[in-house]
């Protein structure tokens, strides 16, 4: 049993929300990319250099980055900070081989603020902290609350309709993001020591030993999204998804249906998650790597507590089709 939870004598780097995610795509993929997250339901909010800056309809100045870069790979997600003092902090009290930068300015960056880069300690993959971002204002995405009719339940008015259009479905923030790490064990510990990730789930092998967490932030009573980071152990590094959240289950289908017809490749999906709860719509981009459309996912406090759950393909989802090779690797 690799976890449970640390004891730590450390001060602890107070994580607020997920961010941003960068992704850097090779000179030949970049345009497929872009088009790709037109497609996906991301807005252009700036374009700056080689990098092309995405916001959601939220007040994210801006939630994902593609950068033209010479290679292609994941360039780390970014989480917001408490306090100025917590990035300071951070860029001190890590350890030498997250080799954490100075605190620096954003610079020619939507919403602005200031940033500390450190690299994960076991498998060097980057990660970003950030601090006083100006929000922006919440855009209408154009959709309904729906309501709906149940059997013996009619919450719509007489005459009135439900009628949809055929568009992407859009952005409202960044969910979560997820690695494959080399070693489970050390990596959980260097999250659960130095950051307030707290495990919403725990997930072991035939041997009882944790190999996968969900982690939530630790923010007492007030409500986070069920996972905003997770990871799982694997031969190999690498970025397993990002995921943004959307409007409800009809956008999610007719996003699913725009990028189907526009040609795109289907990872995994529609389905429904069981840890987290949340429907899930995994596609690949040009570059192959995954993105997910989410809806509908739990909300927790500190006052639930851990769970552990036995792997296995049935413990992933509870309808949708079954779970593709390429979705495990």
């Amino acid at each position: 049993m690799a976890s449970g939870l640390p004891s730590n004598p450390l001060k602890k780097i107070n994580l607020v929300r997920i961010a941003h995610v960068y992704y850097k795509h090779d000179h030949d993929k970049i345009a497929a990319a872009k088009q790709f997250y037109d497609d996906f339901g991301f807005v252009i909010a700036a374009e700056i250099g080689n990098k092309t800056y995405y916001r959601g309809y939220g007040t994210e100045p801006f939630v994902a980055v593609l950068e033209e870069a010479d290679v292609t790979e994941f360039g780390g997600a970014a989480f917001a900070v408490e306090s100025e003092e917590d990035l300071v902090y951070a860029s001190k009290a890590l350890p030498k081989e997250a080799k954490a930068t100075e605190v620096y300015e954003l610079k020619d960056v939507p919403g602005g603020g200031k940033a500390v880069t450190f690299y994960d300690p076991v498998d060097g993959f980057p990660f970003h902290l950030v601090f006083g971002q100006t929000h922006v204002e919440r855009r209408d995405p154009g959709l309904p609350t729906l309501k709906v009719n149940y059997p013996t339940e009619k919450h719509r008015g007489v005459n009135e309709f439900q009628r949809f259009k055929k568009r992407p479905a859009p952005v409202h923030k960044l969910g979560h993001f997820g690695m494959c790490v080399t070693d489970f064990a050390k990596t959980y510990a260097f999250y659960s020591s130095y950051f307030n990730f707290h495990p919403s789930e725990l997930v072991y092998n035939d041997e009882g030993v944790d190999k996968t967490v969900f982690f939530r932030l630790d923010r007492g009573t007030e409500l986070v999204d069920h996972h905003c980071f997770f990871f799982f152990e694997g031969p190999k590094m690498h970025v397993h998804h990002s995921s943004f959240e959307t409007h409800d289950f009809d956008t999610q289908v007719l996003g699913h249906d725009w990028l189907r017809e526009k040609g795109y490749t289907n990872c995994w999906g529609v389905g429904r998650h069981i840890m987290g709860s949340q429907i899930f719509d995994y596609w690949f981009d040009p570059s192959k790597f995954i993105l997910e459309h989410y809806v509908d996912g739990d909300l927790l406090d500190m006052n639930e507590p851990t769970h552990r759950t036995k792997a296995a393909p049935g413990n992933l989802h509870v309808w949708g089709p079954e779970v593709p090779d390429t979705f495990l690797q």
